[in-house]
């Protein structure tokens, strides 16, 4: 039996679609009833609503152990795809509780019920550092404590070494690292924000860079690697690097919307964030724009996924063609 975690966020909801075509029996943890709707609502999307209803789904938290315990008995692979993702200073607790000690939880039961294989969902934030802006990072570059990271950077690379302690204790292990990931459905969280800024109407624009994946990548060389013999090692997961005013741009041409146009500088987004705190704090709501979220938007990080095309002779999805087609599904 196959247990996975996060069903019901984009990436879990993504990889039970895949693993449900299969013929091993799927397990699925949930917190919340309520958000199974949106996972449901995946499947009825594809037309495949009779595989939703073979998911054994078990109600626990990732992390309360005892919560756990049943839904480890009988399982042989993992995926851990459960996160909290913020980028809300005020946060910090929660993102270490759930990202770091969530997933010692996970590979600790892992091991107690005998698990063979484990894949952790892990983010680009967690690896590591450039010397200078703009060189290119893979798997191999050397996360610096010296350098300033964000809180959920910081949870992310925490869960890594939980996962890497479960490895040297004979747990096998792949971790993935992917960038922003695009995907259908789930468009009041993650990317589904880029979306709804666009549609909106976005007028701003930098000219920092990321990376960019679709879900089904994501989702298809987890499985692939799951397959494989691979164990103890990671792989970034990203099929383009874009300045986010190319990004924007294809978004805004999909939607139908007018392309940004304001280059919002470095100045101007560090006056915007201070705003930003100044406002939540009078209006006591939650955080819009932080400083390491103007940092980001300026960074000039780009990512050498070759690790995995190499690994799995895998080709990812063209980004452009598939965020106009995930444009004219969204609503």
């Amino acid at each position: 039996m196959i247990l996975v975690t996060g069903g019901t966020g984009l990436v879990g909801a993504h990889l039970l679609l895949r693993l449900t075509e299969g013929t091993t029996a799927i397990r699925a943890l949930y917190r919340n009833p309520a958000n199974l709707k949106k996972t449901k609502d995946l499947f009825a999307h594809y037309g495949k609503q009779a595989f939703f209803d073979t998911i054994d789904w078990v109600q626990g938290d990732i992390t309360d152990i005892p919560s756990l315990e049943p839904a480890f008995i009988g399982v042989s692979h993992v995926y851990h795809c459960a996160a909290a993702i913020t980028f809300d200073p005020s946060k910090e607790d929660l993102l270490r509780k759930v990202n770091i000690e969530g997933t010692a939880n996970m590979v600790n039961c892992a091991l107690d019920f005998g698990v063979k294989k484990f894949c952790h969902v892990s983010s680009i934030a967690a690896l590591g550092d450039t010397l200078q802006p703009g060189e290119t990072i893979t798997e191999a570059t050397e996360w610096n404590p010296e350098r300033s990271h964000n809180d959920y950077a910081i949870s992310k690379y925490g869960a890594e070494m939980e996962v890497w302690r479960a490895w040297q204790e004979g747990l096998s292990v792949v971790v993935v690292n992917p960038g922003v990931i695009f995907g259908y459905g789930f468009w009041d969280q993650g990317s589904g924000a880029i979306l709804r800024a666009v549609n909106r109407g976005q007028y701003f624009y930098t000219l920092g860079s990321c990376g960019f994946v679709a879900v089904e990548d994501v989702t298809n060389i987890m499985v692939q690697l799951m397959d494989s013999e691979l164990s103890g090692e990671k792989f970034t997961v990203v099929a383009e690097n874009l300045t986010y005013k190319e990004l924007l741009d294809i978004v805004a041409d999909g939607l139908h919307k007018k392309r940004p146009s304001l280059h919002a500088t470095k100045l101007l987004t560090s006056i915007a964030w201070r705003m930003d705190w100044l406002i939540s704090k009078l209006l006591m709501r939650k955080r819009m724009l932080t400083r390491h979220m103007a940092q980001s938007a300026h960074a000039t990080d780009v990512y050498d996924s070759s690790k995995v095309t190499k690994a799995l002779n895998y080709k990812f999805t063209d980004l452009k063609a598939y965020l106009h087609a995930l444009c004219a599904s969204y609503a």
